[in-house]
């Protein structure tokens, strides 16, 4: 997987609020609303995914030094403490 991936996952929740902003205008059922809030956080979270497995496997792989490697290592350490 790779950035269009998540592109397209992007586009998709885009489509999805779009969605939302709809049902909230037409007054749809308040559960019906948050499962499809839900449904477009899961799609969100799942392109960070792609996007942090991306940054492992190239930006920190790849980097030049140790001390870059530990660099990279500390950026995604805070992220994931974001998440948790």
């Amino acid at each position: 997987m790779d950035r269009k991936d998540i592109k397209q996952l992007l586009s998709i929740v885009k489509g999805q609020l779009n969605g939302i902003d709809k049902m909230l205008d037409d007054g749809v059922y308040c559960i019906d609303i948050s499962n499809q809030l839900l449904a477009s956080i899961a799609l969100l979270k799942k392109a960070n995914v792609i996007l942090l497995d991306q940054h492992l496997k190239h930006c920190v792989l790849n980097a030049n030094s140790r001390e870059e490697r530990e660099e990279k290592l500390e950026e995604i350490s805070k992220v994931i403490s974001k998440v948790m």
